[in-house]
């Protein structure tokens, strides 16, 4: 039990900045086992987020109660995830050999694709959250941020880690997983999803993983597998699919 206690605070202190006790540290074995927790971490972040949106909700507006919400789970989370997404963009925007695109991917300054990616991505994240049912929205958030993180965990389980260099911080997480990590990782990403009370909601993990397979059909083209940053970019995705997928479930069936 201690190890387990030791592993998820791994996972809870390299996706965020959530304070940690002193005596947890990046161990890579530690970390290379805590895959199985990132969908109980994105419950936390989107806990994080729901709660300041339905405290703000109190005082503003539905839109400036969403942005703050918004910002919390990014600073919760030092934009871990949105820092993928925008590498992701300038290296696949950018460049046109495997070299190339991991030369760019790893460079910390941000480019003009990177920029453009993560002005849409947030707005339409916005847009559609605005969009959803008032009721819903705190449940929408945290179901989103677990279960994207499940998402983002298969391509880890499907995809071989292709950096060939040691400095990724990012590395020992992005290695390959075992299935017993990708099935509990898929149980505490899925919880949220049964508080809903219909059971419609599921389907939204059809066109999540659709996502995931088009971005992965990328990465294998173009780099041969996946890495951090290749994973912080499906996590992002499907996310907002999630949203998006809700929005089409309470328009046309549920």
């Amino acid at each position: 039990m201690k190890k387990e206690i030791h592993i998820f605070f791994t996972a809870l202190m390299f996706f965020t900045r959530i304070p940690c006790p002193k005596w947890v540290n990046h161990d890579p074995d530690y970390l290379r086992l805590s895959a199985k927790y990132f969908s109980l971490v994105g419950s936390i972040v989107g806990s994080i987020g729901a709660i300041v949106f339905y405290g703000f909700s109190l005082i503003f507006s539905v839109e400036i109660a969403l942005l703050l919400s918004m910002f919390s789970t990014v600073y919760a989370t030092g934009a871990f995830h949105e820092d993928g997404f925008a590498d992701v963009c300038d290296g696949f925007g950018g460049g046109w050999t495997k070299d190339k695109i991991l030369l760019i991917m790893k460079d910390s300054r941000l480019g003009t694709y990177g920029t453009i990616g993560l002005l849409l991505l947030l707005s339409i994240k916005f847009a559609a959250l605005r969009e959803t049912e008032l009721y819903y929205i705190p449940l929408i958030i945290i179901s989103g941020h677990s279960v994207s993180r499940f998402i983002a965990t298969t391509l880890i389980y499907t995809h071989p880690y292709v950096r060939d260099t040691d400095d990724s911080k990012a590395k020992p997480a992005a290695k390959s997983i075992h299935s017993s990590t990708l099935l509990i990782s898929g149980i505490l990403g899925i919880i949220p999803l049964f508080l809903f009370k219909n059971p419609w909601i599921f389907l939204t993990l059809i066109p999540m993983y659709l996502s995931k397979m088009w971005l992965g059909g990328k990465f294998k083209k173009w780099i041969g597998g996946q890495t951090g940053d290749c994973a912080g970019a499906v996590q992002q995705l499907s996310e907002v699919i999630f949203y998006l997928s809700t929005i089409a479930l309470w328009k046309y069936i549920w």
